[in-house]
């Protein structure tokens, strides 16, 4: 009796194991349908991963558009104002001396705005920009002004930028500026760290180079060779495929 009773029971188990192959076999969807949903969770778990406590912090002109005062220096045909941050670290005494160049040609907000809304994002920007949104938290730390950063914040799809504003006279006359916080780029990623945040930076000039030290990754982005010269110790890319995969590396650390 008890030898019938091991015996059917081992029929039992045997039997049990052919169908359950059996019905695998009866069913490649449902199991392939299953393989894509182990490959979502895991996707979404690197994607929370990548979200977590992380935020990457980007330069705006010469890293996603081109740069404004170059934009404009040719549409008035004023070449002094091709000088950028990449030429003077000093953004207190650039901004100043580009103040002066616009009174002595009559030239205001206006003009600057309609070289503005001329200016599209670099080719490839936007994708990159929206893929990086979708795996991380990015704000945009900017030293340009409020004024000049609707129209290109439209093209980019709105992501969120910190940037300064102009002071203008009725008649639209630039007569100043007011930055947000002094050292502005440095200041914010430190305070980001402050309340709990993995910075990730990168930038083309010299006013980057603050928040590109200060963050727990780095990277030079389109820049001179002289700044690159400078700084080799800072990876330097040049294409956004380039830039994208060592964001996510970073990300995974």
């Amino acid at each position: 009796m008890g030898a019938a009773v091991r015996w059917t029971a081992a029929f039992f188990t045997v039997a049990d194991a052919v169908r359950v192959g059996y019905n695998r076999l009866q069913n490649p969807v449902a199991a392939m349908f299953s393989k894509r949903e182990t490959v979502r969770q895991n996707n979404i778990q690197t994607e929370e991963r990548y979200m977590g406590m992380n935020i990457v912090c980007l330069d705006l002109e010469g890293v996603l558009v081109p740069e404004i005062w170059i934009a404009f220096a040719k549409a008035s045909g004023i070449p002094e104002l091709t000088r950028t941050t990449r030429d003077e670290p000093d953004y207190n005494k650039l901004m100043n001396w580009r103040i002066g160049i616009l009174k002595e040609h009559g030239l205001g907000l206006k003009e600057i705005q309609d070289t503005i809304s001329t200016i599209d994002p670099m080719p490839g920007a936007k994708e990159f920009l929206d893929e990086l949104r979708s795996i991380t938290q990015v704000i945009i730390i900017s030293d340009t002004f409020t004024q000049f950063a609707g129209p290109l914040m439209k093209k980019l799809g709105y992501p969120t930028i910190f940037c300064n504003s102009l002071e203008t006279a009725p008649d639209g006359e630039i007569t100043g500026f007011k930055m947000r916080i002094e050292n502005s780029k440095l200041t914010t990623v430190k305070a980001l760290q402050s309340i709990g945040y993995d910075t990730i930076a990168s930038g083309d000039s010299h006013n980057d180079m603050g928040m590109i030290r200060a963050s727990k990754a780095g990277f030079l982005f389109k820049s001179t060779e002289q700044i690159k010269k400078d700084n080799p110790d800072i990876p330097a890319y040049e294409t956004y495929g380039e830039l994208m995969a060592a964001i996510r590396r970073a990300l995974a650390d």
